[in-house]
């Protein structure tokens, strides 16, 4: 919050707005006003519940106990789920509860998994009496006798409806229904009512379109409750009071377009109606300013006068949340203290004559301190709080929430004269939709800053009444009278870089994640429109592909020789000088954002929604490989050298972000690049290459001693952009690939592009990103309403044309049989607007083409047992408009199982149990992504250990990975080549060759192998405390160590280079490989990068034998499964050690055998369990002739860089070019985070990491 001057004298003074210096007047009369109430309040104790629930919120773990039992017991459908978890929480029920409910607790959780139907409703009947002060029942035989209970006189209810999540039309119309139904109540004179809760979600950029959709969905709702009159209610005959509800900021000038383009029907000008602002947003005096302005115009044209209820703000955990995923700003002011300050502001402003006659106020809190300071100033300015019989309506009504600290809500009454009391209303079998609403008013019961912390006892403790007289004094001192800005001010329509950007998080190790567009702000929204405009016509980038199309080897040649005459120039840079340079294409990229969406819309079907957070991750790919780019150069034990040319092929499906990261990645390593775009996507390529050229421009001519004419000719010819008429593609594209000069090829596309590829030459160094056929695992225990949301977003989102899109769920148990997961569900997916991007409403684009043959057979052919829960339909004649479908009934081993169709159409399976369900995960040949929705941690813990992805996702969507938060790459066919993770800190590792640069070493003492090591595998021994000999030297486990050298009879330089690569190995796991870490720290996800040991096979074709004792060191401390191949025995003493490990096993045998058994490789399918990921590491010389290898040239078999050329050639192409094998054939060298690499999978988790913005701490224990 921006308004907050040191000296407030010099600050104009807004007019409008009241000196504050009279509330701070009133400060002492308030703090006696709140001493009278609470001496009131004695007279009037809380209730039973009340008390009990206190009582379990000031036990250390009440607030967790209560949270927990709601979410795991109460919410559950499964009474067998419900009774494990009762079994769980019983031991750790708070003292506080009186003995029979402790009793009852205790029993039921010793009773609950033999007698569940019992014990769960009785549990459940526990926490239901807990808070039952809080929340009513809305059955027809309950509510009508409460209401009649706790409308008493002095006493209204303003009533809201809970129910299931919205998550599609279905579910709108039913709480519409159930609105109307209280509306249509006699003895309801007051509901509330949310703008989500009107219809199915909408996208965030069709806010135009929405507000209309929104307004017309309530329309009938108003019109009803101005036809309605309460006849029996306190006030009389009337209509129905509607008071539109806020939410999160997101919705903020949604709820304000709406309730006045809703108060400004003439069919409603004589309807007095309402809107809630929240203090704790700055933006709330500027929108009651708003709101006065439009309420004066309706009441002088002869209109009723509006209400607005002003809260602090009950939505603050999960406007954390989302500042915390998206990077933006959080929407609320900073403090607690600048909170409660805001609200004073607002009332100020509010609270006068002049400003009520338009607009009613509703004072709502249970702050006592605020409440007698506006009930002090009500009586200062002479407004009014009585209601007139069949007269006007009173100029302020005092509201607090129903149950909480009831006895000083009485007192307040009995002088204020009337109370409006927020009454949430549910039906019994929807209980745990409360959950959220319960966690809030939990929170702030055990919130320390909050107020409600000290209810119960601010009249029997001084200190506690000293802190909140002092909290409440504090915030009126910051009292002003100007109008706060936005806590978020991202433009992109400015033309400044840093004001379109916005502010950006705080680096960690270097570096921040480009936030994405905020479409909550008005100028955002205005700029999408202008780009959805720009779609239908979009030229961009057409001159560019002209310029670029090649038609004859020639010209392919052409474009290759240019990028490698430029490549010299380019790798001269340091790391740190290309780092800079990256972080000015980032910064081009983020100034062509506009661009680069309309061309992706244009060309792919890209929406806005799905093209954003594209671009976003195409700079941060600028910024984070820069970074990488440096480490390149600090790399301890290896020197790299970029490749001679990258070849970067991407597919159309994310036009944008995977080309731009790599040709980055290549960049960054230091090699030249050529570019050729997907046919597709090809204009998006282009301009994805002018913005990365403008920016190595920008950059190059910012280093020192780099000419602007050196820049421009170096940023023109390092990258080479070319496209291939389809129809000359396997000609051309066979003549690129097959290009002696091309060292390195970076795909993106499927499988069997990767095969093609590597029958044109079968030892083509390929980093491949390939398929994908992904489930997501919803387990009883799960919140179903947020997996059924997440499973759609995954499986639809750009039509399912991604290959870590969702194209299955598997249920477990009871799920298959929930009528709510179903309902839900179909809702969800039935209700996304499908159209093309140029429409903002558009939920969910095109297919890229007309759908070929797999696609087809997946959007119209059904397996044997299947069904459609929802058949998708062709919605217009190109062929390329189909809405989603969901077909049931999925078999395993079935063609919906097992084939990745790519396209808007999910299979349902189901799994008695969670172990059967990761069976039919792990059944494919894939493992990309996977994800499981449950709040169980022991389920979690078992799916994290045996499911076989390379991204996993627990209680959130399975799409959409950040750079470096989570690293993108699979595992099994998914991915082809190094299996390092794109946007991970290894990715450039693969993209050059090492040679090695020794460190010193130093003795240290170490036992031999038999440990088991974190990561779940057998390590090459315990490697012990090591102490270093000199200042600087690497310590080195010396004992396998010894043994080893001692075995291999290794002279005394093998021995210390040995050393020197163990420790650095030691090095790289203890502060990498080894520890599962989670570099991003953010509050509401977790994102954890580890590495698990893989088996791999190392032949020893030849080079010294201290290199293949080294391999084997960097494998055993990997923890993986070895098999050693040698064409000769190997030393007698290194035999023995060897043979001493079971996790090692050797093979004497030739080259003919060795390629024999390596082709057999490739004929276990990846799916087998002991299939996958095999893997090569060859170990070869690779000294030039006349090199001198020194002593240990002398311990092995000598050969040369050509022999060891053509052993490479030879084993792939004994593999038949099979990119099921991966085979590393680098040079070997000390460094741990080279040689380490081969030994493990990458494995990003992103974990969910609370409930309703709470910190849940669920996989804590486990990561």
């Amino acid at each position: 919050m921006t308004s907050h001057p040191v000296d407030r004298s010099a600050q104009p003074a807004n007019p409008a707005i009241p000196d504050p210096e009279e509330l701070r007047a009133l400060a002492p009369a308030a703090v006696e006003q709140v001493r009278t109430w609470l001496r009131e309040a004695r007279k009037h104790p809380s209730n039973f519940s009340a008390k009990q629930l206190a009582g379990v919120l000031k036990d250390p773990a009440g607030l967790d106990f209560t949270v927990g039992f709601v979410d795991r017991v109460v919410r559950p459908e499964d009474h067998r789920i419900a009774a494990e978890a009762l079994a769980d929480l019983a031991p750790q029920t708070p003292g506080f509860l009186p003995w029979y409910m402790k009793s009852a607790m205790n029993l039921g959780g010793r009773l609950a998994p033999a007698v569940a139907p019992i014990a769960v409703p009785a549990a459940r009947k526990v926490l239901r009496e807990l808070v039952s002060h809080l929340i009513v029942d809305a059955t027809d035989a309950k509510l009508g006798p409460a209401i009649a209970k706790l409308q008493t006189e002095g006493i209204r209810l303003n009533i809201n409806l809970l129910g299931e999540a919205i998550l599609g039309q279905r579910e709108a119309d039913r709480r519409m229904d159930g609105i109307r139904t209280l509306i249509e109540r006699d003895d309801v004179d007051y509901v509330s009512v949310k703008v989500s809760a009107a219809t199915a979600p909408h996208s965030a950029w069709a806010f135009n379109e929405a507000v209309e959709e929104v307004t017309a969905h309530l329309l009938p709702l108003y019109e009803l409750a101005a036809s309605q009159g309460a006849a029996d209610g306190p006030t009389g005959t009337g209509p129905t009071f509607i008071n539109l509800d806020m939410e999160e900021y997101h919705d903020l000038d949604m709820t304000l377009a709406v309730f006045m383009r809703l108060m400004d029907n003439p069919a409603l000008q004589d309807l007095e109606a309402g809107i809630v602002l929240q203090a704790y947003l700055p933006d709330a005096l500027d929108a009651m300013i708003r709101l006065q302005e439009f309420a004066a115009r309706r009441v002088a044209a002869g209109g009723a006068p509006l209400k607005v209820r002003v809260v602090k703000g009950a939505n603050l955990p999960m406007e954390q949340v989302q500042a915390s995923v998206t990077g933006w700003p959080a929407a609320t002011v900073p403090s607690k203290q600048a909170a409660d300050t805001n609200y004073k502001r607002v009332l100020n402003y509010a609270l006068t004559p002049e400003h009520t006659r338009n607009v009613r106020i509703g004072v709502a809190g249970h702050n006592l301190f605020d409440i007698a300071l506006a009930w002090l100033l009500v009586q200062e300015r002479g407004l009014t709080t009585q209601w007139e019989q069949g007269g006007r309506s009173p100029d302020v009504e005092f509201e607090m929430l129903l149950g909480m600290a009831t006895g000083q809500a009485e007192a307040v009454r009995q002088d204020v004269g009337s109370l409006l009391l927020y009454t949430p209303v549910v039906h019994p079998h929807e209980f745990d939709v409360a959950i959220s609403y319960l966690i809030r008013r939990l929170e702030e019961g055990a919130s320390q800053e909050n107020f409600m912390s000290a209810v119960f006892e601010l009249d029997t403790d001084p200190a506690l009444f000293a802190r909140e007289q002092d909290r409440f004094v504090a915030s009126l001192e910051d009292l002003d009278t100007a109008i706060p800005t936005p806590a978020r001010t991202q433009n992109r329509q400015a033309a400044a870089l840093d004001v379109a950007r916005g502010p950006v998080p705080e680096p960690v190790d270097g570096f921040a994640n480009t936030p994405d567009t905020d479409p909550s702000l008005a100028a955002n929204r205005d700029w999408g429109q202008s780009i959805t405009a720009n779609i239908p016509g979009s030229t961009l980038g057409t001159e560019t592909v002209a310029a670029a199309t090649v038609t004859s080897p020639e010209q392919v040649q052409a474009a290759v020789g240019k990028a490698v005459a430029a490549g010299e120039a380019w790798a001269s840079l340091t790391g740190a000088e290309r780092e800079r340079v990256l972080g000015a294409v980032a910064d081009s990229l983020e100034a062509h954002r506009a661009d680069l969406l309309e061309v992706a819309a244009a060309e792919t079907g890209k929406t806005l929604d799905q093209g954003d957070p594209e671009v976003s991750e195409a700079i941060d790919f600028a910024r984070y490989y820069g970074r990488l780019a440096r480490g390149l150069d600090e790399m301890p034990g290896a020197q790299f050298h970029p490749s001679k040319l990258v070849l970067v092929i991407p597919p159309w499906n994310f036009p944008v972000a995977i080309p731009t990261g790599g040709v980055l990645a290549g960049l960054a390593s230091g090699a030249p690049v050529v570019f050729k775009p997907a046919p597709q996507s090809v204009r998006t390529g282009a301009v994805v290459f002018e913005s990365i050229r403008e920016g190595l421009v920008a950059g190059l001519t910012a280093l020192d001693g780099v000419s602007a004419d050196e820049a421009e000719s170096l940023a023109s010819d390092v990258v080479s952009f070319i496209s291939i008429d389809p129809e000359q593609e396997a000609e051309l594209g066979e003549g690129l690939i097959a290009h002696p000069d091309v060292e390195r090829v970076i795909l993106t596309g499927g499988y069997e592009t990767a095969k093609l590829f590597r029958s044109v030459r079968p030892d083509l160094p390929l980093l491949a990103e390939t398929s994908g056929k992904n489930a997501v695992i919803v387990t009883p225990s799960a919140d179903l309403d947020l997996a059924a949301k997440d499973v759609v977003t995954s499986a639809f989102g750009h039509a399912g044309q991604k290959c870590s899109a969702s194209s299955l769920v598997i249920l477990v148990g009871s799920v298959a049989t929930s009528p709510r997961f179903h309902r839900q569900l179909v809702d969800a997916a039935n209700s996304l607007t499908v159209g093309y991007p140029e429409d903002p409403r558009s939920q969910m684009g095109p297919v890229i083409e007309v759908p070929g043959e797999k696609l087809q057979r997946g959007l119209t052919e059904l397996g044997t047992g299947e069904t459609w829960a929802l058949e998708p339909r062709q919605l217009d004649g190109t062929g390329r408009l189909w809405s989603p479908g969901i077909r049931a009934g999925v078999r395993p081993g079935s063609d919906a199982h097992l084939t990745e169709y790519f396209g808007p159409v999910l299979g349902v399976m189901t799994a008695e149990t969670l172990e059967d369900a990761i069976e039919l995960v792990n059944a494919v040949d894939y493992g990309l992504t996977s994800g499981i929705h449950s709040l169980d941690p022991d389920e979690i813990g078992i799916w994290l250990e045996t499911v076989n992805a390379g991204n996993l996702y627990v209680n959130r969507g399975i799409t959409g990975a950040i750079v470096r938060r989570q690293p993108f790459g699979g595992w099994k066919r998914s991915a082809v080549g190094a299996g390092t993770k794109a946007g991970g800190p290894h990715y450039l590792h693969g993209l050059g060759s090492w040679t090695d640069a020794p460190v010193a070493a130093s003795p240290a003492t170490a036992i031999l192998p038999g440990h088991s090591d974190n990561q779940g595998g057998s390590a090459g021994s315990l490697w012990a405390d090591a102490v270093s000999a000199s200042p600087g030297a690497v310590s080195a486990p010396a004992g396998s160590v010894q043994r080893l050298a001692e075995a291999a009879g290794l002279e005394a330089e093998d021995r210390a280079w040995l050393a020197g690569a163990a420790a650095l190995d030691e090095q790289a796991w203890n502060e990498g490989f080894g520890v599962a870490t989670d570099i991003s720290g953010l509050m509401a996800e977790r994102n954890v990068l580890r590495h698990r040991p893989v088996p791999v096979t190392i032949r020893w074709e030849s080079g010294p034998l201290v290199h293949l004792l080294r391999v084997i060191l960097a494998g055993r401390r990997a923890g993986a499964p070895l098999t050693v191949s040698v064409a000769e025995g190997l030393p007698a003493g290194v035999g023995q050690v060897l043979a001493g490990d079971p996790q090692v096993e050797v093979r004497v045998e030739d080259t003919a055998a060795f390629h024999a058994r390596a082709a057999q490789l490739t004929q276990l399918p990846p799916s087998a369990p002991s299939g996958g990921d095999p893997r090569i590491r060859l170990v070869l010389d690779w000294s030039e002739p006349g090199s001198g290898a020194g002593s240990r040239s002398r311990t092995g078999v000598g050969a040369g860089a050509e022999a060891s050329r053509a052993a490479v050639l030879a084993l792939h192409e004994a593999l038949d070019g099979s990119p099921d094998v991966a085979v590393y054939a680098n040079p070997v060298v000390s460094a741990g985070d080279v040689e380490l690499l081969p030994f493990v999978h990458e494995q990003a988790i992103s974990i969910t990491a609370h409930r309703f913005g709470t910190p849940d701490h669920l996989t804590d224990h486990l990561l």
